[in-house]
């Protein structure tokens, strides 16, 4: 229900806008070259040469002009969509943590354990590892299981690692989160990798644009909405769950001290004295 909150779809105008304008200036200086390049790169390829000979046979010797262009957009799909995800995690998430602990936890105190450069660092070093693994796993998709299961994998991993880490930023103490982050790693993982599989169903539009490609104007847009809302969604279960944790953590203090860590230095100073105390005489 927090989806249709007015201020959860006014903020879900953000990522889309930024993403459209990114791909609107790439595709204005890049796309035509890139769809040049990869035309003379599949009429190097004999299966290929095969494949459009048989749709000249079959009457469909139309889709021989959009055969490189709807590839170049199956290929941006996965980074489309980590694009989104990090867009999401850097101006949506925290805003709607808050939403949450507003409504759901307004005593819980803010220890701000995390500032904007660090979850902007987060987010990039995890948004790279996942580009790097979309990139290697590539050969994958030509599997026609695997490209349904492996790039919803990776997104599913980067979103636990970036909206998991974004609603705690705030609210919990770099103590706190890490603790959180590890103690619920597998709850949080699996959140994500629900998250990355329902983020596959906008791929239907997409597929839609690879076919009729002058819908694609229209069907980018909608699609990359839709990957935004999804990851909204994600974003605010996460909260839910973070800031229940994180609330438990805090009315339990026995359980909150596992994850206390002092200063090595005052630890020793603390073990010394405790030491010469029992030493004493009565």
């Amino acid at each position: 229900m927090y989806c249709l909150h007015p201020r959860v779809i006014a903020l879900s105008f953000l990522p889309l806008l930024v993403t459209i304008l990114a791909a609107v200036g790439l595709g204005y200086f890049f796309w035509n070259d890139a769809v040049e390049a990869l035309r003379l790169h599949l009429q190097s390829w004999g299966w290929v040469q095969l494949f459009i000979g048989a749709l000249d046979s079959l009457g469909l010797s139309g889709l021989r002009s959009v055969l490189a262009p709807a590839l170049l957009l199956f290929a941006l799909i996965p980074f489309i969509v980590v694009a989104c995800l990090l867009m999401v995690g850097l101006f949506m998430t925290p805003a709607m943590a808050s939403l949450v602990g507003e409504r759901r936890f307004p005593a819980l105190l803010r220890k701000k354990g995390a500032s904007f450069l660090h979850s902007l660092a987060w987010s990039l070093g995890s948004t790279l590892a996942a580009c790097a693994a979309l990139v290697v796993s590539v050969p994958l998709w030509l599997i026609p299981p695997l490209v349904l299961i492996v790039p919803p994998l990776i997104w599913g991993w980067l979103s636990y690692r970036v909206i998991s880490f974004d609603c705690l930023a705030d609210y919990a103490s770099a103590q706190e989160r890490r603790f959180i982050m590890r103690k619920h790693r597998l709850h949080l993982l699996l959140m994500g990798l629900l998250t990355g599989y329902l983020s596959a169903l906008p791929s239907v539009l997409w597929a839609s644009g690879a076919m009729f490609i002058a819908m694609a104007p229209l069907l980018v847009p909608l699609a990359i909405w839709a990957y935004t809302l999804i990851f909204a969604f994600s974003s605010l279960w996460c909260a839910h769950y973070c800031l229940a944790q994180l609330d438990r953590l805090r009315s339990a203090p026995v359980e909150a001290d596992a994850f206390v860590v002092t200063d090595p230095a005052l630890e020793a100073a603390q073990v010394s004295g405790s030491a010469r105390t029992h030493n004493d005489p009565v």
